[in-house]
């Protein structure tokens, strides 16, 4: 865990408005509920509005007992009617809200699933898997909640302060004037502290994704952290990643918390003022009592929106830097991209027209191919190759010397830095990735397994099979038997990737899955180097099985296993150094030879190991 992943800086200085014209843009479909909680707000503002003005009249009118009671009584009345509308609209208000933030974070969750299922593989070679679930959790869920909360109640405490200024103008403008007095400095305090809160929320955002990426590495890691007894040194490393949470969080804290006292203190000294001067015109009777009282609350009323945008400030904050990491993840643009004419033609990933997908015969042909992963750090420089149809083509070689290239190449999972490659002929970019996925068998070494049973999984492979054609893929592979074995069968959980099944198990639903899609194009990824020789054997006998009459391309480890491949090419550094049938590069007796007696050798001494250990 030594290297960590380096987010990208967002360092813009306050209120970022291109980050919230792309937020509001997203939030589009929401639109028509957002208004109705705007004019909810609005009704609320100026129902509240209207509660210290009826105090006044309650107290200079009704207290000194110069109204009927016939007055008396209606005054009453509205005054409950008031209170009970408030009720009501603050009750379908929260309702709303409700909706409104578990809506748009759904839609949002939805929309950056979909992102990431688009995305290619140099994405996530770049981005760690904590990072994207901070994405789509604590991100989303913070943004969701600002909007639904904090950006309706600025709804509310705009309007409630402009009818307290209309009422306390036509009132008394002096006192008035006193209440208006405080929002310059408030003004001018906001505008300097926002600018530290933002800083101090990035920094607790970044911090997040930290932990939330260790905690990922720590979960998908714990067999290889226990076998490696490497408990402590990631414990001290979560516990650096936590602290340093720790106290960015409580620097936040401290900004965030001073910000409020801040405004309370300025509005609390205005308030006394009011009340120093406005006693003074209460006893000399330019004013009345009840007048006085008015002003206190609406003083009162008047500020407490004033923090709470203070609040919201700090709120606004937090959600843009949770905005710009959701919004730099769903621009983020796929390295692989069908052009547009492909896309009229073959349509989408999500949304394909197979009715124009040509069969693939399988003819493979690199045409002065050119790729490198990073700039610079060529992999394959010119390279040259033609597969025929229905071939069996064994990659081998040493780590690193572009045999997985070849294969992601192939698969288009990467596309050539330069140069051509053709399927049937047709460069390969003229159709649609689903076009060329939807015709790929992919078995790799470590098979993933999604969560659900043995039927789900192997049923991934052709959503619209039926339950007989997943019986007969798992009998091609002789996976059948030991499926029938398990308690509950193909309806057997087979738990999260697949932990409740031996790996030779996973590896044989895998193939299954690979057999059931019917792919012109077989690809095995080191697809048995990590299983026991006894499955090896039956995974083998169904390769061969089934790989006849489709094109075949075979990334092997243990040699034994592609001694009856059409042709082996041994790769070096990019290059194709030997290239024949078995028996031809045996008698070569080049490179080839000189891997396959060396491992041939080292299988029959651990062999005899195994012999001598068990007689």
């Amino acid at each position: 865990m030594a290297d960590k992943f380096e987010e990208k800086d967002f360092s813009s200085e306050g209120l970022n408005l291109k980050v919230w014209k792309e937020i509001a843009r997203l939030f589009k479909p929401f639109y028509k509920k957002l208004l109705i909680l705007i004019l909810i707000q609005v009704v609320i503002a100026l129902s509240e509005v209207i509660m210290p003005y009826l105090n006044m009249i309650s107290i200079d009118t009704f207290a000194s007992g110069e109204g009927s009671d016939q007055q008396l009584l209606l005054f009453i009345v509205f005054y409950f009617a008031i209170i009970v509308v408030i009720g009501i609209i603050n009750m379908f208000y929260f309702n709303v809200s409700g909706k409104v933030e578990m809506g748009f974070a759904y839609y949002l969750r939805e929309k950056c699933f979909r992102q990431l299922q688009s995305l290619s593989f140099s994405y996530y070679d770049t981005t760690p898997t904590g990072w994207l679930l901070a994405r789509m959790t604590s991100d989303i869920a913070r943004l969701a909640e600002v909007i639904a909360w904090s950006m309706v109640d600025m709804a509310w405490g705009i309007p409630l302060m402009l009818f307290s200024c209309i009422v306390m103008f036509s009132t008394n403008w002096l006192l008035g004037l006193m209440v208006l007095l405080v929002v310059p400095l408030l003004a001018y305090v906001s505008f300097v502290m926002q600018k530290m809160m933002l800083k101090a929320y990035r920094g607790v955002r970044k911090a997040n994704s930290k932990i939330t990426n260790s905690f990922s590495e720590g979960i998908n890691g714990s067999k290889t952290t226990k076998t490696l007894v490497l408990e402590e040194y990631n414990y001290q490393d979560f516990k650096k990643d936590t602290s340093e949470m720790c106290a960015v969080s409580t620097k936040a804290a401290k900004v965030g918390g001073t910000f409020r006292p801040l405004v309370n203190f300025i509005s609390s000294l205005t308030l006394a003022l009011i009340i120093w001067i406005g006693g003074g015109l209460a006893s000399a009777n330019v004013i009345g009592f009840g007048t006085l009282v008015m002003f206190i609350q609406y003083a009162q009323q008047f500020y407490e929106p004033i923090r709470s945008i203070s609040m919201i400030v700090a709120d606004f904050q937090l959600a843009q830097a949770s905005g710009e990491r959701i919004i730099h993840l769903l621009n983020s643009e796929p390295a692989i991209v069908d052009t547009k004419e492909v896309i009229a033609k073959y349509g989408t990933v999500f949304a394909p027209k197979e009715e124009n997908y040509e069969k693939i015969k399988g003819d493979i042909d690199f045409k002065n191919v050119t790729f490198e992963y990073i700039k610079g750090e060529t992999i394959l420089n010119n390279f040259n190759l033609s597969i025929k149809a229905g071939h069996t083509i064994a990659l081998v070689g040493e780590t690193g010397s572009g045999k997985s290239t070849i294969v992601n190449l192939i698969c288009r999972f990467y596309e050539p830095t330069k140069g051509e490659l053709l399927i049937d002929g047709i460069d390969y970019r003229q159709r649609s990735i689903g076009w060329l996925h939807s015709n790929l068998g992919y078995v790799l070494q470590a098979p993933h397994l999604f969560s659900g049973t043995i039927m789900e999984n192997v049923r991934y492979g052709r959503l619209n099979a039926t339950d007989e054609e997943v019986y007969s893929a798992c009998k091609v592979v002789n996976a059948h038997d030991f499926i029938t074995n398990l308690a509950d069968g193909y309806n057997t959980d087979v738990g999260e990737g697949g932990s409740r099944l031996s790996t030779g198990q996973k590896q044989l639903i895998s193939f299954a899955r690979a057999v059931l899609a019917n792919p012109s194009i077989f690809v095995l990824d080191e697809a048995t180097s990590s299983i026991d020789t006894e499955t090896e054997q039956i995974i083998q006998y169904a390769i061969e099985n089934v790989m006849k009459g489709r094109t075949s391309l075979v990334v092997a480890h243990r040699l034994s296993t592609i001694v009856n491949a059409d042709r082996i090419l041994v790769i070096k550094h990019g290059t194709i150094i030997e290239d024949g049938t078995h028996s031809e590069l045996m008698a070569a007796k080049g490179y080839y030879h000189q891997l396959y007696t060396n491992q041939f050798n080292e299988e029959k001494e651990a062999r005899i190991l195994k012999e001598s250990f068990e007689s």
